[in-house]
C-alpha cells in the first residue's frame, strides 16, 4: 500500500515487453512485464526526468530515480530512512548489516547503500523473475554489499544465524495486507533471534480507517519487543484514511532525538512520532496474532 510523495502523478504505461528466456532487460523500458507471479509495469515518472515507477499487480509498489539513489518518492520509505539514520548517523560509518523483507525496486536498500557504503544488505524477494528485471533495469550495488536473494521471507528469515542483522525492515504486501505469516507473535521471535543486541525491527504496516490491522500489528510487536514506536502522519493516527504506519521494535530505548522528529515534522507529509507508552495504549485490547495451532 505504498503512497506517494505529494504533488505526484503516476503515469501510464505502455504494452507488454516481451524478454527473451534466460535474458535480463539493459535498463529500464516503460510497459508492461511478466513475472512468476502475475505482473508488474514499469512507468516513466512523469514529473521526473529521471524517475521510474513499478507496480505489481496493479499496486504501486516502488520509486526509483535513476540519478539520485538518495531521492526517496514515497513518504513512508523517507520515515524509516530517518529513522535508521537517527539510530546509526551515516557520519559515523557503521558496517550496517540490513535484511529487506520484500524486494520490489530495492529503493530503500539502494538508499542505504549510498548512504552505509560499507552496509551488507540482503533483499528477499518472492518473485525471481521480478528479481532479475530489476537488476536489469537498475544500476543496483553488486553481492556482498547488496544481495538479492530470492525466496519466502518467512523461511529465509527462519533459516538465518541468531544475532546477524542490525536491521530489519518488513515491507512484503499481498494486495492491500501483509500476509499474515509474517505478522505473528512467532514470527517476530524469529526476526528478534535474527537481530543482533541492539538491532532494530521495522514494519510497514497498511491499513483502513478502522485501523484492526494497525492496532493488531502494534500489539504483537509490543508483546514481542521491549520498546516500540510508531512514525505515522496525524490522519493516519486519527483514523481518517487508508496509509501506512511505520512501527519498530526494539530491546533498547529508543531514546528521545529531537532532531528526528523535526524531520519528520519538516517533510512533505508531516508525521508525528509516538513513543512506547502510547504505542501500547493504542494496542491495548487487539489481538495478538499467532500461528495457526497444528492440527490434532
Amino acid at each position: 500500500m505504498a503512497k506517494r510523495g505529494k504533488g505526484r502523478g503516476a503515469g501510464q504505461a505502455a504494452g507488454v515487453i516481451e524478454v527473451p528466456a534466460g535474458t535480463k532487460p539493459n535498463g529500464p523500458m516503460e510497459g508492461v512485464y511478466y513475472i512468476d507471479t502475475g505482473d508488474c509495469e514499469l512507468v516513466a515518472d512523469p514529473d521526473n526526468s529521471n524517475g521510474w515507477l513499478l507496480k505489481i499487480n496493479g499496486v504501486m509498489s516502488s520509486h526509483i530515480d535513476v540519478a539520485e539513489p538518495l531521492f526517496l518518492d514515497f513518504e513512508y520509505m523517507r520515515w524509516i530512512a530517518a529513522l535508521v539514520e537517527s539510530k546509526w548517523p551515516p557520519e559515523s560509518k557503521p558496517k550496517l548489516r540490513a535484511l529487506h523483507l520484500g524486494g520490489g525496486a530495492c529503493s530503500l536498500a539502494r538508499y542505504f547503500h549510498a548512504a552505509y557504503p560499507d552496509a551488507r544488505q540482503v533483499v528477499v524477494e518472492l518473485d525471481g523473475k521480478l528479481a532479475d528485471y530489476v537488476r536489469g533495469w537498475f544500476d543496483l550495488p553488486k553481492a556482498p554489499l547488496l544481495r538479492i536473494r530470492v525466496g519466502e521471507a518467512r523461511e529465509v528469515t527462519e533459516s538465518l544465524t541468531p544475532d546477524t542483522r542490525d536491521l530489519i525492515i518488513r515491507d512484503v504486501f499481498a494486495g492491500a495486507l501483509t500476509p499474515r505469516a509474517l505478522t505473528t507473535r512467532e514470527f517476530n521471535d524469529h526476526a528478534s533471534r535474527v537481530l543482533a543486541p541492539g538491532g532494530l525491527y521495522v514494519v510497514n504496516s497498511g491499513d483502513a480507517p478502522d485501523l484492526k490491522n494497525a492496532r493488531e500489528d502494534a500489539a504483537t510487536i509490543a508483546d514481542t519487543f521491549a520498546h516500540t514506536m510508531i512514525i505515522a502522519d496525524p490522519a493516519m493516527l486519527k483514523g481518517r484514511r487508508y496509509g501506512n504506519m511505520i512501527m519498530a521494535g526494539s530491546h533498547e530505548p529508543f531514546g528521545d532525538d529531537p532532531q528526528l522528529a523535526r524531520k519528520l515534522l519538516g517533510g512533505a507529509v508531516p508525521a508525528h512520532i509516538w513513543n512506547d507508552a502510547k504505542v501500547r495504549a493504542f494496542a491495548v485490547g487487539a489481538q495478538i496474532r499467532h500461528d495457526p495451532r497444528p492440527a490434532a
